[in-house]
């Protein structure tokens, strides 16, 4: 069972992956093509071009761990997204979403509190 934490962070490779890659390609595009760092913790999605097929990265301490799910039927959503550099940060809410096949424009939230921090400088 596949668990995603609020406190993680998640970030979605907007371009199509191709499903061969592996553990060294996934992370080669997250330092070269997304510009972060693989062994944040942070966890990187990775959609097919038909969007049927996702994987995700994850640097566990003393590897990478590797989740990978193709459906037999439907496909994934991409969020909408109007940023050019190829990545997209996502919540864990957002990606449970997606994995669960529910459409995020159909997606209402209501009024939360949200509390603000200041950045020092």
């Amino acid at each position: 069972m596949l668990h995603l934490s609020s406190s993680c962070k998640f970030f979605l490779w907007c371009g199509d992956t191709d499903m061969r890659k592996g553990f060294d390609s996934l992370s080669g595009i997250v330092s070269s093509k997304m510009n972060l760092d693989a062994l944040s913790g942070a966890v990187f999605i990775f959609l097919n071009k038909k969007h049927n097929q996702v994987k995700l990265l994850l640097w566990e301490g003393d590897g990478f761990g590797l989740y990978h799910k193709r459906l037999e039927r439907g496909t994934y959503e991409m969020p909408s997204y109007n940023d050019q550099s190829g990545s997209l940060s996502i919540s864990s809410q957002q990606l449970q979403l997606i994995l669960e096949g529910i459409s995020l424009k159909s997606v209402r939230r209501r009024k939360r509190y949200q509390h603000m921090t200041q950045s020092s400088g």
